[in-house]
């Protein structure tokens, strides 16, 4: 069947038409969705009525459920093990807790799951209650990122790999609140995605810590200039939500971040992740 798609900006992201993810999903429609999927990075659905039951399967389309080592206090009701792969992102309160994990303001970029040895390859995200301003996704293309980067910078980080490391419930660099991560890890500046062939920047500002081999006084201002050349508003799409949105999107070629957002205002959103099925290279 041909889909009906809307290109949300140059680089990244498109809007797929009529598609109803909470009713079974085709084999032929599911490998349709999978290549838009990994044509444009991110897809977004809107008008969902989704149970958290629904989110699941709808992730089965696009791979394996990831697991999630997020605190037991961030899932849903009956979702209690992080076998069952959902968790919730809120800023809602509950006798002065937030019911969901990263509740408030901006975030920097990064992509999901970097400080794994073997990193979740997407992120499925259902919005329930958003606020009426702030709170938005900024996705930014890796591959269009990698091949318009400064030749000095790219041929510098060309074969390298990074080091990574996240604390859980940080949204900027340096924040050390929330849980300790599970891990850190090591992979490539530059990734060449599994399905595509393609390489694209592979660091990123929230998790990125350095470059093996090199010292920081080296390593540094070349993750600086790919950080700042990543960010750059034409290699990205900025997603206003509303409620039943939901967006998927390929890690290992995007990164994304969060805009801020009024603390007094609900936030829910319901985040699944794809499990990853090879070591980044």
């Amino acid at each position: 069947m041909a889909l009906d798609v809307t290109l949300l900006s140059k680089h990244i992201g498109a809007e797929v038409h009529g598609v109803d993810l909470s009713k079974p999903v085709s084999a032929e429609l599911a490998d349709e969705l999978h290549q838009l999927w990994l044509k444009h990075l991110v897809l977004l659905f809107r008008g969902q009525k989704l149970t958290q039951q629904d989110l699941l399967t709808a992730t089965t389309v696009f791979g394996e459920v990831g697991k999630l080592a997020r605190p037991k206090a961030f899932r849903p009701s009956g979702f209690d093990s992080m076998l069952d792969g959902i968790m919730l992102i809120s800023n809602i309160r509950e006798n002065g807790e937030p019911i969901g994990s990263l509740p408030d303001g901006e975030m920097m970029f990064h992509h999901d799951m970097l400080h794994a040895a073997i990193p979740h390859k997407g992120t499925c995200l259902y919005s329930v209650e958003v606020p009426p301003v702030g709170g938005n996704t900024v996705f930014a293309n890796g591959y269009a990122a990698y091949e318009t980067l400064p030749a000095d910078v790219r041929d510098a980080l060309e074969g390298q790999r990074a080091t990574h490391h996240y604390n859980y419930g940080s949204t900027k660099k340096g924040d050390d609140k929330g849980v300790a991560a599970f891990s850190e890890s090591t992979h490539p500046v530059f990734r060449t995605h599994e399905e595509t062939g393609r390489k694209a920047v592979y660091v990123n500002r929230l998790m990125t810590t350095g470059v093996a081999g090199m010292t920081e006084a080296q390593s540094e201002p070349l993750l600086a200039a790919v950080f700042d050349h990543s960010e750059k508003p034409e290699f990205t799409y900025e997603h206003v939500w509303r409620p039943g949105d939901l967006l998927v999107w390929d890690n290992r070629c995007s990164m994304h971040a969060r805009t801020d957002f009024p603390a007094g205002e609900r936030r829910l959103m319901l985040r699944t992740t794809i499990e990853g099925d090879a070591r980044p290279s």
